[in-house]
């Protein structure tokens, strides 16, 4: 008898421990919120069927790279990883095999996360539905395919370490900062990187082009930054996609509509609040006008095709149409997304805060490289915008570099 009560005894001790271990409720509810800051869906789904399942390729300057399965699939995902596993995975880029992960994988931001928000979002994955679907192998050019170059790259690049609170900030600042330099991983797009991929740190957030669009800059340049953007612009552009002063587009607009559209008021407003304390981390540059002649061209284009929705003063319809002046993106050095908007034409992103649509038709056909170059350089040097010339042959390079 003693024996059968000594089992059962066992049993429910083994059976409340396990009990204890599933996660609550209330943590996989606050790690899907990390989920959806992280954008990680954005990277992780190939087909919208299989979510979070991997496959989608991600190209770098170095070749593509696949991402993997994160579905707790035993056998293809991270189903059999440990806590430990996943912990050092996303905070030291460190596969559980012992391999390094390449840094298309944005653990040198995920490396300021808490390990509480980490074991978070392991118990929101988990409750996925497992999804069969085996990793596929990077197709880097040589020799960066040997993944044991990344030691090297770390000891020189990662700086592993949690974000560090500046008690002489508020709450929100600190908050905003956690999520921009750590989860939200902002700088893996508006960051300059060096010639082996790494960010600038002296010039953070500053603007760097990636996958032929240009993410611009988010500190305080006057022209081509968040100047003139207040922290309700700011919070409006990430909750809507869009606010009297510019809308999402490209790899941004999938963004907001992924990720900071779906996030609390109180985090949006957090990013913008550390956002708008950035000092400008490098100035601006100083560039001299179109002659007449180009200006006059790029004006008659505009008024045959532009003038309808972005009417002559370029105010547009806010909210719908952006307006064209002091356009902070439209004035970047990097014309990408500008020349990128008008041959492929774009589609206002809808959220649920914003769901009405405005369409700016594709013009690739239409216009040539030498009309596109003047049209772009009219807008970007009109109602007291200023930025620099962009040729016929820099269109005819984003023609054949079509996302």
């Amino acid at each position: 008898m003693r024996t059968i009560l000594a089992v059962i005894a066992l049993c429910s001790a083994i059976a409340s421990a396990a009990r204890a271990a599933e996660p609550s409720p209330e943590l996989i509810a606050y790690g899907k919120t990390l989920v959806e800051a992280g954008d990680c869906a954005g990277c992780h789904t190939a087909d919208p069927a299989k979510p979070f399942a991997g496959g989608k390729r991600i190209d770098t300057p170095f070749g593509a790279i696949y991402s993997p399965n994160l579905t707790p699939d035993r056998d293809t995902g991270i189903g059999a990883w440990a806590d430990a596993d996943f912990t050092r995975a996303l905070r030291y880029g460190i596969a559980p095999d012992g391999s390094n992960y390449y840094p298309a994988f944005p653990y040198p931001y995920f490396t300021r996360m808490t390990k509480d928000d980490t074991l978070a979002i392991r118990a929101y994955l988990g409750t996925l539905a497992p999804v069969t679907s085996r990793n596929k192998p990077p197709e880097l050019r040589w020799p960066f395919a040997y993944r044991g170059l990344m030691r090297v790259w770390n000891y020189l690049y990662f700086k592993p370490g949690l974000f560090e609170p500046d008690q002489n900030q508020s709450a929100a600042w600190n908050r905003g900062g956690y999520l921009v330099t750590g989860l939200g991983h902002c700088g893996a797009c508006h960051t300059p990187k060096n010639y082996f991929g790494a960010d600038k740190p002296a010039q953070a957030l500053s603007g760097n082009e990636v996958g032929g669009w240009y993410a611009p800059r988010l500190d305080g340049a006057t022209r081509t930054g968040l100047k003139s953007w207040s922290v309700e612009d700011i919070t409006e552009y990430l909750q809507s996609g869009r606010n009297a002063k510019s809308h999402a587009g490209g790899l941004m607009a999938e963004v907001v509509v992924g990720s900071t559209s779906k996030m609390s008021d109180a985090d949006v407003h957090a990013i913008a609040v550390y956002l708008k304390s950035l000092p400008p981390a490098r100035r601006e540059t100083i560039v001299a006008p179109p002659d007449d002649a180009e200006m006059k061209a790029g004006q008659a284009v505009y008024a045959k095709l532009c003038i309808a929705c972005h009417e002559a003063d370029g105010t547009g319809s806010p909210r719908i149409y952006p307006p064209l002046p002091g356009n902070a993106l439209l004035q970047s050095n990097n014309p990408s997304s500008t020349v990128r908007l008008i041959l492929d034409g774009a589609h206002t992103v809808t959220t649920p805060r914003a769901p009405n649509t405005g369409e700016m038709p594709p013009y690739a056909k239409q216009l040539s490289d030498d009309e596109i170059a003047a049209v772009t350089n009219y807008i970007r040097n009109s109602w007291g915008n200023a930025a620099p010339l962009v040729t016929p042959a820099q269109v005819a390079k984003a023609r054949k570099e079509e996302p």
